[in-house]
């Protein structure tokens, strides 16, 4: 008897346990992430569009679930997007599309209506939820959110632009709802809508990350625009981000266990990470058959010497973000001189080369327009010493960031003290010979993006405008000519700038 109920009791366990293996799943998918890509000129050892068009393509034949996301930061700056306002960067990560695209701030440097027409030639979704018409409506072919399903695995995706775009680019009359909080909603709205995984694909300084990361709405957040090789995983949640210009592309292998019982869903995953150098990675061919021919056509339009430094230059970004730099004096004394101004101030986040020149080096049109991709223009500005203070203040007030908005100047000196408060750093300004007088009237190089407020520059909003940008030439072809003028030329640090 005790063997005959074993058996049935053995045979009533065997079949419970068999019928809730069949109520279980595992699915894999692979997030792969890449964000801040726009050269096409970089000869370095790993990056670039067709080394990050081969992973992504690898990681595809592997015949496994993928999505590929790009976090922004695609058609500007880089030197031939000076040229065709980044079309071919858009052409070029259509070769391997990604799954999701949301915009970074670089893709409205060239105002709303260039940043439409890129995307209207995307041949890739672009999600921005928190992006917005004049009117105050979701801009057409631009989504908010995206589901992928894998069997019974149902993802929910947001895309998120850069919501300080108007700080650092020229987006016109388009509007930007807040990041995070934009974020959050959403999130909620994924879940309602059966989302078992959440997933944001946002462009963000790394404190907004931080936020949102905290917030815990988020399963997994791939951001862009630090450009740091970034990964946190505290077993709950997890932030990546993927430096930048594809030097290393990040794969998160996910597995999850779906558990169905009583018509309730379980859902559990375990992420693996893989960095992928891409130094390791052969260049796609027909991706690079394509860049050879944009190269050719730079290299006929660039490859001109138009001088030589007598000087050693330092464009790299800790020297032009943090102190004077000599490449920063040069181009300050280009625009004060082009426009025969008191003074020159520009932001040491538009000068781009990151790149160092050794003393005798030949400058040709590529060395200047890679130091200057922008395409920005250089005007002349009425302004008080009041004006210049502030703008001063502004400058130096997130130095211990790198921010970008950090001044390279002509005509002026300064010295300031970093351990003061923000906005009262300012120890002394000279003009000439003179000190700054607040209440008294100078004219101001500056370039046309700071002009209209661009890195927090504000102040110059209001300046009356000697030079408008209707009127004002490219700012990189007044350094071609003031270096073409001279011939040689030997900017040196010389104390424009002193640090307390």
């Amino acid at each position: 008897m005790r063997g005959i109920f074993g058996g049935v009791v053995a045979g009533l366990i065997s079949g419970l346990i068999a019928a809730t293996a069949a109520l279980a799943d595992t699915v894999g998918v692979t997030f792969l992430l890449a964000n801040d890509t726009y050269k096409i000129e970089d000869d370095a050892p790993r990056g670039g569009f067709a080394r990050l068009n081969a992973a992504v393509k690898a990681e595809r034949a592997k015949g496994t679930n993928v999505i590929y996301a790009h976090a922004g930061d695609l058609i500007s700056p880089s030197l031939l997007s000076g040229f065709d306002q980044g079309k071919h960067t858009v052409e070029l990560v259509s070769m391997a599309p990604p799954d999701i695209f949301t915009p970074g701030n670089h893709e409205y440097d060239f105002g709303p209506a260039v940043f439409r027409q890129r995307m209207g030639e995307a041949k890739f979704p672009v999600l921005a939820a928190n992006l917005q018409g004049a009117d105050a409506k979701p801009l057409e072919g631009i989504g908010d959110t995206k589901f992928f399903e894998f069997g019974k695995l149902k993802i929910g995706v947001v895309g998120l632009t850069s919501d300080d775009s108007p700080v650092k680019s020229s987006p016109g009359d388009l509007k930007f709802l807040p990041t995070v909080e934009t974020a959050i909603a959403k999130a909620a709205a994924l879940r309602k809508a059966g989302a078992d995984f959440t997933v944001a694909v946002i462009h963000a300084d790394r404190a907004e990350d931080l936020k949102l990361f905290g917030s815990h709405v988020f399963d997994l957040i791939l951001t862009g625009d630090d450009h740091d090789l970034f990964l946190i995983y505290d077993g709950r949640n997890v932030i990546v981000e993927s430096r930048e210009e594809a030097e290393f592309v990040t794969a998160i292998d996910v597995s999850f266990d779906i558990q169905e019982t009583d018509g309730q869903k379980t859902v559990k995953w375990f992420p693996d990470f893989r960095i992928i150098d891409t130094a390791r990675v052969a260049p796609d061919p027909e991706t690079e058959a394509k860049i050879e021919t944009y190269r050719a056509v730079l290299s006929k339009e660039l490859d001109v010497t138009i001088g030589k430094t007598a000087t050693p230059l330092d464009s790299r970004k800790v020297a032009v973000r943090t102190a004077e730099a000599a490449i920063g004096d040069l181009i300050a004394d280009a625009m004060r001189s082009a426009v025969s101004a008191d003074i020159a101030i520009t932001n040491g986040g538009g000068i781009r080369g990151n790149k160092q020149y050794p003393a005798g080096t030949a400058l040709s049109r590529r060395d200047v327009l890679s130091e200057l991709p922008f395409g920005n223009r250089t005007v002349k500005l009425e302004v008080t010493g009041k004006t210049i203070l502030a703008a001063l203040e502004n400058g130096v007030g997130d130095v211990e960031n790198s921010a970008g908005r950090f001044p390279q100047v002509s005509g002026l000196a300064i010295e300031y003290d970093p351990s003061k408060p923000k906005g009262s750093r300012i120890l002394s300004v000279t003009i000439g010979d003179k000190l700054l007088d607040p209440a008294g009237t100078y004219t101001l190089a500056t370039n046309d993006f700071m002009a209209n407020g661009g890195d927090a520059y504000a102040m110059f909003k209001d300046a009356k405008a000697l030079y408008s940008v209707r009127d004002a030439k490219l700012l990189a072809n007044d350094v071609m000519a003031y270096i073409a003028a001279k011939g040689e030329v030997a900017p040196k640090i010389e104390g424009r700038i002193r640090r307390k």
